[in-house]
């Protein structure tokens, strides 16, 4: 155990103390902050360009149905022909223009209009502009049936069925998504950190190798200490600097926001869309106040403590596995190059498990595919996690899902952490030679 511990010493400090780890430490968060900031900004810039669309309207419809807003604005043309109307609106520099003939029906008025633009419009004006001719056609349609404009107003009010769990508690709708996505959060920085950090310890012991300083110190210490104590101080230095990028960004980003008095809720801005003179007297749908805190409530209902608890055991666990790997493989290779066919094995289950675990858990987060992956190993660290913020027991993950995981990550960490060192005490001395997956196959049964 001393020399184990002093390897993790010299492994974590030579780690800390290297110019591009410093550098890197604190040079990141200024990037990841800047590069939010950059966002936000160019989000703006794109969003304050207002569009103007030109109307030509020669029917009695839609006469009082295109209202600017701030994201688009109407210039109304009278008495002017479609030629000149298409040739001031082209020179004028302005978007598009809107031709509607002169007809008596207004569905041949409609199946008749053009839109004009230089380029292919964008989706979102096409969508305004459909939404104010789909309208005023489903207005006449019911009036033509009978239906009054009041009854009219009321006639695209949304229904949500109420739900509720058998013991009484209402459900939310979409809150499994929420809660898939803060879970998949989690399991995406796990993913992150063994594809970074497990790239270090294969190039460590690649260096060592090459360098034949391998030979020196094998001569001390077991290959098995020499190998734990490599994942182990790497992972210290890795985590060391993921907290030093985390606090650093926060205050950063803060300070950035607070300096230039950007708000943050630009980056989800949507654009709004015109509306026709029915839907511009009714007043706005919005989530009522009691949804909103119903879904506020629920967010402080999940359980974060146990769900950060459980984050660090699948954080921890994932990790060694991943690493015992990359290890093995910094072993049986000479250079970084010869690594290119064993590392794509060893990233398919991370991205299966992020791929395939969003999509089983946002539909079912009970069902086989979801609690398979949640429960083999190479996947369990990412997906289970996704299912923890539902809770443990009743509506959530079942306990014995739960500890069952953690005994296969345990047991496959145990294994894994075996069959790497065998490679890993055979591959550091040997060079000169690609091993091949015929090769490994023979290193372990030495």
């Amino acid at each position: 155990m001393h020399k184990l511990g002093l390897i993790i010493k010299r492994e974590y400090l030579a780690k800390v103390r290297n110019k591009s780890f410093v550098i890197m430490t604190f040079l990141s968060p200024i990037l990841m902050v800047g590069m939010v900031v950059l966002i936000a900004y160019l989000t703006k810039v794109n969003d304050s360009e207002k569009k103007v669309i030109c109307v030509l309207n020669e029917s009695n419809y839609f006469s009082n149905d295109f209202v600017s807003t701030e994201s688009t604005s109407y210039v109304i043309f009278q008495d002017i022909a479609l030629e000149a109307a298409k040739d001031s609106t082209a020179s004028l520099g302005y978007y598009g223009l809107v031709y509607i003939p002169g007809e008596n029906d207004l569905e041949r008025v409609a199946d008749r209009s053009y839109f004009y633009t230089r380029d292919a419009p964008s989706t979102s004006v096409l969508d305004g502009l459909e939404a104010i001719f789909q309208e005023r056609i489903q207005q006449k349609r019911l009036l033509d049936l009978g239906v009054s404009a009041k009854e009219f107003a009321a006639f695209d009010d949304p229904y949500e069925i109420n739900t509720a769990t058998f013991s009484g508690q209402q459900n939310l709708k979409g809150i499994n998504e929420i809660k898939a996505f803060i879970g998949g959060g989690f399991g995406y920085l796990i993913m992150m950190f063994i594809i970074i950090y497990g790239g270090f310890v294969m190039r460590s012991v690649i260096e060592e190798k090459t360098s034949r300083i391998i030979e020196v110190i094998i001569s001390s210490v077991k290959p098995f200490q020499l190998m734990l104590g490599k994942i182990i101080g790497t992972s210290l230095a890795g985590i060391t600097q993921f907290a030093i990028w985390i606090v650093s960004a926060s205050l950063l980003l803060i300070a950035v926001l607070f300096i230039f008095d950007i708000d943050p809720q630009g980056l989800g801005a949507t654009a709004n869309l015109p509306t026709t003179s029915t839907a511009a007297n009714m007043a706005p749908v919005a989530p009522g106040d009691a949804t909103f805190q119903l879904y506020v409530d629920e967010f402080f209902k999940i359980p974060w403590v146990m769900l950060i608890c459980f984050f660090v055991v699948y954080f921890v666990l994932g990790y060694l596995i991943y690493s015992s790997i990359y290890a093995a493989i910094g072993a049986a290779v000479d250079n970084e190059t010869d690594t290119q066919q064993f590392i794509f094995p060893i990233i398919l289950p991370l991205m299966l498990a992020i791929y395939v675990g969003f999509f089983s858990v946002f539909s079912n987060p009970h069902g086989p595919i979801a609690v398979g992956f949640s429960l083999f190993p190479l996947t369990s660290p990412i997906v289970m996690l996704m299912r923890l913020p539902g809770g443990i027991g009743e509506g959530g993950v079942p306990l014995w899902q739960l500890m069952t995981s953690i005994v296969l990550l345990i047991g496959t960490f145990m294994g894994i952490v075996w069959l790497a060192a065998k490679i890993y005490r055979v591959g550091i001395l040997m060079y000169g030679k690609k091993p091949s997956y015929k090769e490994l196959y023979k290193w372990l049964r030495y």
